[in-house]
């Protein structure tokens, strides 16, 4: 009995050590990490306090630089010319002169690569014809993407000035901008990936401002802030396994803290959780009675992609379940039945499934004609 007892103790003084040994440890003001598919947030600390992000505020910049060239606004093979206000810019820089022109590829790698304030100022008066003019874009855009705890101030994020000092966004909102510029603009990765590269023919070098790049295991990117007022922030994003997720951390002490907090939510998410996107490759086609066409394909009505714990990876399965059969018309989108997605005996989710395509009911002639070659076929029924 006493041997019993002793063992039920062990275990109740160690389990609350592994809980608290299963948290990412993180040093900064605030923090938070979220997976990028379906938006869901794994790990949050103090995440909706409005904080300076420094040049965390480029993501958002980066991001209306990429929809501005999927509108055709702009192109890659565009060129900027340097105004006075751009070249003046402080801070990280390739010390663009004034009148000097670049394209909008290598702009957007030297803010991407080595967070360069005079070419984020350049693009902004480029695509909206002034700083100020693309910081309303910024903020309209921010409310757009329900970034509640932001204002921004500036295309670059320094805040050496008066008024730049309400320049303020949180770990939540950050997490929100660096989502939607993953998920809908893949390809700025081409420039958040590189380490080392360089613009002017060669003439100046880049280096990539965020270490995680190189040591961090399928980093993807994004972006780095340091001033003295905002302290040292990150949002990091990385891509395993097909499950890509963004930690974020603001006002860290030091540049080795921010990367070690980020590097330990981005370990927490991979060790814990998988994505899993069930799909309908063996699902039958649907009769359609009286149809134009005799079956309707069945497709998911959306996103099949599921976060789920690790450990429940190897218990997922599927159940599908059609109409036996709809009458025409049948509308594009229309449910035709239900996939639902479990572990075990629990249901995790249950995702409707839609005609892939319209389906018209027959006329009265085309049925007449259908009957006729029918008959035709086979006399002797008639």
């Amino acid at each position: 009995m006493r041997k019993v007892t002793a063992l039920l103790l062990i275990l109740f003084c160690t389990l609350p050590c592994r809980v608290l040994a299963a948290q990412p440890e993180v040093a900064g003001k605030s923090a938070l990490l979220m997976e990028v598919s379906t938006g869901r947030v794994l790990f949050e600390h103090n995440s909706h306090e409005p904080l300076a992000p420094a040049s965390v505020t480029k993501v958002m910049t980066m991001l209306l630089i990429m929809e501005a060239l999927e509108s055709g606004k702009i192109s890659w093979d565009d060129s900027v010319t340097t105004s006075e206000t751009a070249a003046a810019k402080g801070g990280s820089q390739v010390y663009l002169k004034v009148g000097e022109t670049m394209t909008v590829t290598d702009m957007l790698k030297s803010i991407a690569v080595s967070s360069a304030n005079d070419c984020a100022c350049a693009m902004a008066e480029f695509i909206a014809g002034s700083e100020a003019a693309f910081v309303e874009l910024m903020n309209r855009r921010a409310a757009e993407l329900g970034m509640n705890d932001t204002h921004f101030v500036n295309c670059t994020g320094l805040d050496d000035s008066e008024e730049a000092k309400e320049h303020r966004t949180s770990a939540r909102d950050i997490a929100l901008m660096s989502r939607e510029l993953l998920k809908n603009h893949p390809e700025i990765k081409k420039f958040t990936t590189i380490w080392m590269d360089s613009v002017r023919d060669g003439a100046f070098g880049l280096s990539n401002t965020n270490k995680m790049i190189r040591f961090y295991d399928g980093s993807t990117g994004l972006k780095t802030g340091f001033t003295s007022g905002a302290g040292y922030c990150l949002s990091a994003s990385a891509l395993r396994d097909g499950m890509e997720l963004i930690a974020v951390v603001m006002g860290a002490a030091s540049s080795k803290d921010r990367f070690q907090s980020c590097k330990s939510m981005l370990d927490h998410g991979f060790a814990g959780y998988a994505l899993i996107a069930p799909d309908l490759c063996d699902a039958p086609d649907v009769p359609v009675t009286l149809g134009k066409i005799p079956f309707v394909h069945p497709k998911l009505g959306e996103s099949s992609s599921l976060l789920i714990d690790r450990e429940q990876k190897n218990t997922v399965t599927t159940d599908i379940r059609l109409e036996e059969a709809v009458s025409a018309p049948v509308s594009q989108g229309q449910r035709i039945g239900t996939m639902t997605v479990k572990a075990g005996a629990q249901i995790l989710k249950e995702i409707p499934l839609v005609a892939a395509e319209g389906v018209e009911r027959l006329s009265l002639g085309d049925i007449y004609l259908h009957v006729l070659r029918r008959a035709a076929m086979a006399p002797d029924a008639i």
